[in-house]
């Protein structure tokens, strides 16, 4: 059994990736989070394995005790849900979330419908906590 991580930069386009997307909805609300992620992180998008887009990196030790790398701030649009990964959480942001309108959380994951659906200042506000508090916790 391999110790590598499976999900790592892949090169491959991310423009191309986002154009799959299906639904046509989807692949839209994929274009504005990407455009904010890329904003808010000043860093190029890429991709991480085959579904990922993620902005920055930084290095972490896994369970297995050996160092990997993760994007600090990333996105996935799934077909059930967009899927935000702030890596710190949401703690702290409880205000945020009421704000935000319909959503679910996970350790480290924002699951969305639609944008549409929700406040895009709250999930603005959420993404530049997450940014700003990996910048701290892991200095470049």
């Amino acid at each position: 059994m391999s110790s590598e991580p499976k999900t790592r930069p892949t090169g491959a386009s991310v423009e191309a990736f986002i154009e799959a997307v299906e639904p046509r909805g989807r692949r839209e609300d994929a274009r504005a989070i990407c455009a904010m992620l890329a904003e808010i992180s000043g860093e190029a998008p890429e991709m991480w394995g085959p579904g990922i887009v993620g902005f920055g990196r930084y290095r972490y030790t896994g369970s297995n005790g050996k160092p990997a790398e993760w994007p600090r701030i990333g996105f996935s649009p799934r077909k059930a849900n967009m899927v935000l990964y702030l890596m710190p959480g949401f703690q702290e942001q409880e205000a945020l979330l009421q704000r935000l309108g319909p959503h679910k959380t996970g350790v480290s994951c924002l699951y969305l419908g639609r944008l549409a659906d929700v406040d895009g200042q709250a999930l603005r506000q959420m993404a530049e906590r997450s940014w700003a508090e990996m910048a701290r916790r892991y200095p470049a």
